[in-house]
């Protein structure tokens, strides 16, 4: 699978490809491999860093279940500077909140599929990116969701 790792404000990331579609976001360095995809979602990933992209338009197939990928679009239509809880989107989808959270940190294409805007009830709940809670504070910040953090 082709893999391309790029720098970013919040650590290294590696863009994996698989069949024309993006299907994984992990941190740390992977590959350098170079393809037409790779190089665009590089590209929207530099201009959302840079502030000037709002949204990502690129072809992207997480796998998992069906709840999994269910979860996946819902979360990829929430707006950026918005945010969701657990039991909005299990309301949503009809399904447990536990099953929804589970689903968000599964999310196999985190940035992209934006599973940071997604908060619980009381709180930030978790992320398991990067360098965990911190990594999704700072995305909610650069994002202008900041106001929900104090």
């Amino acid at each position: 699978m082709p893999t391309l790792t790029m720098a970013s404000p919040i650590g290294d990331l590696a863009l994996v490809e698989t069949d024309g579609q993006i299907t994984a976001l992990k941190w740390g360095k992977s590959g350098a491999d170079k393809s037409p995809l790779l190089i665009e979602a590089q590209a929207q990933l530099e201009a959302y860093f840079a502030g000037s992209l709002t949204q990502f338009d690129l072809p992207m197939a997480p796998a998992g279940s069906e709840l999994q990928r269910s979860v996946c679009a819902a979360m990829c239509q929430i707006p950026l500077g918005e945010t969701r809880t657990y039991g909005d989107l299990a309301q949503q989808l009809g399904k447990p909140a536990q099953a929804i959270g589970q689903a968000c940190g599964g999310n196999p294409i985190p940035i992209l599929i934006p599973c940071h805007r997604i908060l619980a009830a009381n709180g930030l709940g978790g992320f398991s990116g990067g360098i965990g809670i911190e990594t999704k504070v700072w995305l909610l910040r650069h994002e202008g969701a900041a106001g929900l953090l104090i």
